[in-house]
């Protein structure tokens, strides 16, 4: 018998993330409204070995995610194990304020319960948001499901399971609080990073066809958004984007009609896992890099205590 790993096959958690139109969009917006919680970002930042090729971080976090929710035993705890080590020496303080509740100095740790949930939380809500948008519409049982998965998920990280809501009604109501509060703080980086993340900066423009598939993309992403959180980033949206985006998203979701009204061949695309796809992102990236091109111009490439040493 095959390792189902810790989730098993009929588990919302594989069920959602095995598909592709969630593993290819949730963590960009995750990300992108991450960005908003000052301790996460800046945590973030200043400890990544990755300053100058940020989408190769992000294609590391969805194979590591990847592995946990879809991989064997095995091959969720090394991801695990690797994350664990990576994490130990994540501390540091902010260096200047970041909004009224986040005053310089307040201090940060990648093992902070409630950072750690807050992770989580993002994850979750973009991977529900995305499966909502481009495959169909969960039950609320199914919802129910999904979210102690994800708890559950956390804590194989190291989060104790009651640093989250017991129920998905409760982390509901908390995380749509979260995002209404005046909680929420860009810095000025964050803005920048998130901006290219949502596809609102373009650094370099590419060529047909590719150009055409990453705008669609992106034109998800920004869509799938709170209203809040792209005003936050002052990104512009118009009824045609609205118009645009809708019918993208119903055309992704009809793909997923059982039975498919769509070839066989293409209905293989729809499910399994994402991390080739990461690893084209990444390679392009390091094209950029050995060539002297930043994957986001404006991004300071040190961090700020590297850049304090030199």
């Amino acid at each position: 018998m095959s390792d189902p790993g810790y989730f098993s096959e009929r588990s919302m958690a594989r069920r959602v993330m095995s598909k592709r139109a969630v593993g290819l969009t949730y963590g960009q917006r995750a990300l992108v409204i991450g960005a908003v919680h000052p301790l996460l970002y800046v945590g973030t930042a200043e400890n990544t070995e990755h300053r100058m090729t940020p989408y190769t971080r992000l294609a590391l976090t969805g194979k590591l995610f990847e592995a946990v929710f879809l991989g064997s035993k095995q091959e969720a705890d090394r991801a695990l194990a690797f994350t664990t080590k990576k994490h130990a020496g994540v501390t540091g303080a902010l260096p200047e304020d970041a909004g009224a509740h986040h005053p310089a100095g307040t201090g940060y740790s990648a093992l902070d319960p409630h950072l750690m949930f807050m992770t989580m939380a993002f994850t979750f809500d973009s991977a529900e948001a995305m499966y909502d948008l481009l495959v169909r519409t969960m039950t609320d049982g199914e919802r129910e499901d999904l979210y102690r998965d994800y708890v559950r998920w956390a804590e194989l990280f190291g989060m104790p399971a009651d640093a989250a809501p017991a129920t998905y009604a409760g982390f509901r109501r908390y995380f749509d609080g979260y995002l209404a509060s005046d909680e929420l703080f860009l810095t000025d980086e964050a803005r920048l990073v998130g901006s290219y993340l949502a596809g609102e900066k373009v650094a370099y423009r590419q060529s047909a066809p590719i150009h055409q598939l990453t705008s669609a993309f992106y034109l998800l992403v920004r869509g799938s958004l709170p209203p809040r959180i792209r005003e936050l980033y002052g990104m512009g949206w118009s009824a045609a984007d609205q118009l645009g985006y809708r019918a993208l998203a119903t055309g992704i979701r009809a793909a997923h009609i059982r039975p498919p009204l769509v070839p066989p061949v293409l209905r293989g695309t729809l499910a399994g896992p994402s991390a080739p796809a990461y690893t084209l992102v990444s390679r392009r990236e390091h094209e950029l890099a050995r060539t002297g091109r930043p994957s986001m111009p404006g991004v300071e490439p040190r961090t700020r205590a590297a850049r304090n040493s030199a």
